[in-house]
């Protein structure tokens, strides 16, 4: 198909006005910023000058005096748990540093040892939480653990290679609070067992009350993309959940676990023996900061009424890793978004298909460029068939165009009749128009299961493939001085560019294969449609933008190939004929569409009758 100069050189103009457009938008909104700044801080010069000088020495300790009042009044009879100093115990293991504090006896961050961030400082988990629950201290006074300063012990380590840590909480009437964390020796997970005695006094009821506050930060390159990525799950009455949109959930019925997740990593909190009720209020963060979301958990268990009672929980800090979670609490795996919702009937594909055939390739190569690579042959060659029957439904087409070009030239701007004239010459050649459609429709539900296998499959995380250094994030050639809307981004990835241009090369060729259209949409299809794979590829994770390309370019391989060696057009006009001379047997489909058109050309017709009498 010739491509019209002038469409040319109009999609260039557009193109240049777009970025000016954009570079001046940038521009001035800068410019804006900047002046508004300059009248803030004016403003606050003036007013920090009419406020009367305090003494912040003074004003400091009476804080910490009244502060430590109130702990002190909570505290009850655990009144040597309300004052204290922070104190740190470290445990390793191979895989992580786990730091607890004193301070709520809890745990203070996570190290993951195997994993970093792009500036390849140390992955750090649950660094902003706290996770304790409220306990009676006295005659109607309660506190959080997590403001009372328990006792730590020396951890201790057993002969299967597990370390234990005990932290404990004492009262002067006897009753005790101790907090048991198991660490084993190649593990995420934390066994944590809360013992309490004197329970029946420290609980009102038996009820225990959870509150988990963490703050998520980013870990990846895009904190924007990170936040769209990340969600909270749960395991409500052995069923898995999620939400992503909402900001609120109610549990009515047992909860097993709830995770914090993040586009890699999580952080859960799972009762072995199950929460009776709860609620999770999550926030995502909406500024330029490396925060992703706040979220608050409350989670309630009944306990016996007894004098003594243990609660077992285990807390995981690690990789959302399909095999790793599998092995942990039921229904965990699922953390690993490999199809939901709408797009849930990806997840079969992902799951029986994707999934063995990528780790199968992955076990003997060890760059995974190439297993991605491999991996979309592998798709190509189980798709072969399909698309072959399109290739040659689109070679017998080609072979039609001159007749289709001489129907053109006889009907003239009688689409109706011409139209009718179109489908009798496909039926008596036995082409089918669609053909040329099965692998566009066969790539809906690959690029949707790819698109989440690529998104939540960690073991690209970090992975450098030709220029991309991260085979799960964008690929970045060049970053811009401004950010283009519609999601294009600040940067300018040579993976997207690849898949567009490959893209567009196929659009462009199908058009030659088909007969010439009139409606400008189909027209200038081949240019719109790669411009839209532009701004949805630019920040999507440069393994798909690279299976894209790869897939691309097979199919021109293919199309070359088939067009050029292996389908003959002699024969197939050969066949052509004979098939006219066959007796024809019309479908039903068939035989509705010409009766359709049949009526809408003698309506037409009609119309041009009455029009000529009328003038």
């Amino acid at each position: 198909m010739k491509t019209d100069k002038n469409t040319v050189i109009g999609f260039v103009l557009l193109g240049v006005l777009f970025f000016l457009y954009f570079w001046y938008s940038n521009k001035q909104q800068s410019a804006i910023l900047e002046i508004k700044k300059k009248q803030e801080d004016s403003l606050a010069l003036v007013n920090a000058a009419k406020r009367p000088v305090v003494d912040s020495a003074t004003m400091q300790l009476d804080s910490l005096k009244r502060d430590s009042a109130s702990r002190a009044a909570l505290a009850g009879d655990f009144t040597t748990a309300a004052i204290g100093a922070e104190s740190l115990v470290s445990v390793e293991n191979k895989l992580m540093k786990v730091t607890f504090t004193n301070k709520g006896g809890q745990v203070k961050s996570v190290e993951l040892k195997n994993y970093t961030k792009p500036d390849s400082s140390a992955v750090l988990l649950s660094d902003k939480a706290n996770l304790g629950y409220t306990i009676n201290t006295g005659a109607n006074q309660s506190a959080n653990t997590t403001d009372l300063f328990f006792t730590a012990a020396e951890p201790v380590k057993k002969a299967d290679g597990s370390q234990v840590v005990i932290f404990t909480l004492s009262a002067s009437n006897g009753q005790q609070v101790v907090h048991q964390y198991t660490i084993l020796p190649e593990a995420y997970m934390i066994d944590w067992n809360v013992s309490l005695t004197g329970a029946d006094k420290l609980l009102s009821q038996g009820l225990l009350n959870m509150k988990w506050n963490i703050e998520t930060s980013q870990l990846e390159r895009s904190a924007e993309y990170e936040r769209q990525m990340s969600n909270i799950c749960f395991s409500e009455n052995n069923e898995f959940d999620y939400i992503s949109a909402n900001n609120e959930k109610k549990f009515e019925e047992s909860v097993q676990w709830v995770s914090v997740v993040q586009q890699f990593f999580n952080s859960t909190v799972i009762a072995k023996n199950g929460f009776t009720t709860g609620q999770v209020n999550w926030q995502r963060k909406t500024d330029s900061t490396n925060s992703l979301a706040t979220t608050e958990t409350n989670l309630q268990m009944k306990l016996p009424v007894a004098a003594s009672v243990t609660a077992p929980f285990q807390l995981y800090y690690g990789p959302s890793d399909y095999e790793i979670l599998k092995k942990q609490a039921p229904e965990m795996d699922r953390i690993v978004n490999l199809g939901r919702d709408m797009y849930s009937f990806v997840r079969p594909i992902n799951k029986y298909i994707i999934m063995p055939v990528f780790d199968f390739f992955a076990g003997f190569v060890t760059n995974f460029g190439w297993v991605v690579l491999l991996l979309t042959l592998f798709i190509r060659l189980v798709t072969s068939p399909l698309t072959y029957s399109s290739y040659l439904s689109g070679a017998k087409m080609k072979a039609l165009r001159p007749e289709l070009d001489i129907l053109k030239g006889k009907f003239g701007d009688d689409k109706q009749g011409f139209a009718m004239e179109q489908m009798k010459l496909f039926r008596e050649a036995g082409v089918n128009p669609l053909g040329g459609c099965i692998p566009a429709l066969l790539q809906i539900p690959i690029f949707f299961a790819l698109y989440s296998f690529f998104n939540a499959n960690i073991s690209l995380r970090g992975q450098s493939f030709l220029w991309s250094d991260d085979l799960s994030s964008y690929d970045v050639i060049a970053t811009l001085p401004f950010s283009i809307p519609l999601g294009f981004g600040d940067h300018i990835s040579l993976f997207t560019i690849t898949a567009v241009v490959t893209s567009f090369l196929i659009s462009i060729y199908n058009m030659s294969m088909t007969p010439t259209q009139d409606n400008p949409m189909l027209k200038y299809m081949p240019y719109i449609f790669p411009f839209m794979l532009l701004f949805i590829f630019n920040r999507l994770p440069s393994a798909l933008t690279w299976y894209y390309t790869v897939s691309n370019l097979v199919t021109l391989g293919l199309q070359f190939v088939i067009q050029n060696y292996i389908i003959n057009h002699d024969q197939i006009l050969a066949k052509i004929d004979e098939k006219r001379k066959a007796p024809k047997k019309k479908s039903k489909w068939q035989e509705r569409y010409e009766q359709m058109m049949e009526s809408q050309k003698k309506l037409q017709d009609l119309k041009d009758k009455n029009q000529k009498r009328n003038k």
